[in-house]
């Protein structure tokens, strides 16, 4: 058995109404004053109201940000650290999707670290821990309350970065599923197909591990009972509860083992198409798991029967290949495009976008089966329909 790490939020707070904790947490961090980082939508929304008066009730001052923009260029945070550094907070809590998460956790590091944030892409670049923070997902998709990354556009070469650092974890997260209520039906198979790829590809990942395998199966089986139901009928709380933990025990499993070739080949779309990220996974997941599911097919026969599939009278390589069914259905039912054409990418991009894919070795090399910049070029030709 190989050496392993396993890492995520300090503090981990679930449940529905848990979001009533928010000021007992800020008050044992002794914070005063609190930033609020989100965007305009959700202070539209009237949801912050279920943080600031906790925040209050503990005599806690706090300021409101809402300049997070989707899928956030580096421009955009660097924007906000100019306002930040002139309140002088002691506590950040980012309330939001995922991109109102990654920038906070940046902000947090930005207080203390006084260079280009461009310095930090890669692992282990930021040298000093940030101020406290406290993350609130609003949608249950992106896992990002949990892990030590934080995704970026770089408008320079249209490219998707990374930012990897156990600095990024929070000092606590609370996951409180009645806060997704109101999320929309397109918002909400976006983000839990994306907390679907985290599972299935941290499951079956290079990195994956003993402590890996059953959080992320158990995400699997959640994400899969209940997804159709919270797109169709989203004030079903049970359906939500689902939801808000699978993307949770996702986020925990891709914080660990990592994740591989289906997020390698969304990054160019997010960055030259402007495709949301979870958008982007979930079109690329069943062409990507249709290259893979020869490199581990008791694993995929697993990924099989956390979906809810009968594979009892398959073959190991028929039920392994029954997950990748199950993915492409799930996907279809709850409306994902199917195709790269249905996101405005043309043919001739193909081969622009497998060049790019091919250089994120980061993620490539976590993938169980190993792709050449032909092997990706082809999943992109299978995702177009050529």
């Amino acid at each position: 058995m190989s050496i392993s790490y396993f890492q995520t939020a300090n503090t981990l707070i679930t449940g529905s109404g848990s979001i009533a904790k928010i000021g007992e947490q800020a008050k044992k961090f002794e914070a005063k004053h609190v930033v609020i980082v989100t965007d305009s939508i959700i202070k539209q929304t009237g949801l912050l109201e279920n943080i600031t008066t906790p925040l209050t009730n503990q005599e806690i001052s706090f300021k409101i940000i809402d300049k997070v923009v989707p899928e956030p260029p580096f421009e955009n945070l660097e924007d906000m650290i100019q306002e930040l550094e002139s309140d002088n907070p002691d506590m950040l809590i980012g309330v939001g999707g995922g991109s109102a998460l990654d920038i906070t956790k940046l902000l947090s590091v930005m207080l203390t670290n006084k260079e280009d944030v461009r310095n930090f892409i890669g692992t282990d670049k930021i040298k000093n821990r940030g101020i406290p923070f406290i993350l609130v997902p609003t949608t249950a998709g992106t896992g990002s309350e949990v892990t030590a990354n934080a995704i970026f556009t770089d408008v320079r070469d249209n490219v998707k970065k990374g930012i990897v650092s156990p600095y990024l974890l929070p000092s606590a997260a609370i996951i409180d599923a009645t806060l997704t209520l109101s999320v929309p039906a397109k918002v909400t198979a976006a983000t839990g197909m994306d907390a679907l790829v985290h599972a299935v590809e941290s499951y079956t990942a290079i990195k994956a591990g003993e402590l890996t395998d059953g959080i992320a199966l158990q995400a699997i089986k959640l994400i899969s009972r209940s997804l159709r139901t919270a797109v169709y009928d989203g004030n079903n709380l049970r359906a939500r509860e689902d939801m808000a933990m699978g993307s949770l025990l996702a986020g925990i499993s891709l914080g660990n083992a990592g994740v591989g070739a289906v997020h390698a080949l969304a990054y160019p779309l997010g960055g030259k198409f402007k495709v949301p990220h979870g958008v982007a996974n979930s079109l690329l997941l069943p062409y990507v798991m249709k290259y893979n599911v020869i490199s581990n097919l008791t694993k995929f026969k697993e990924v099989a029967i956390a979906m809810g599939e009968n594979v009892e009278h398959l073959s190991l390589r028929d039920a392994a290949e029954q997950a990748v069914h199950a993915l492409a259905k799930l996907s279809e039912d709850v409306g994902i495009p199917a195709s790269l054409q249905e996101v405005g990418v043309e043919e001739s991009d193909l081969q622009d976008l497998a060049e790019e894919a091919s250089k994120i070795d980061r993620l490539l090399s976590n993938n169980p089966r190993k792709l050449t910049r032909n092997d990706i070029e082809n999943i992109y030709k299978d995702a177009f329909g050529v």
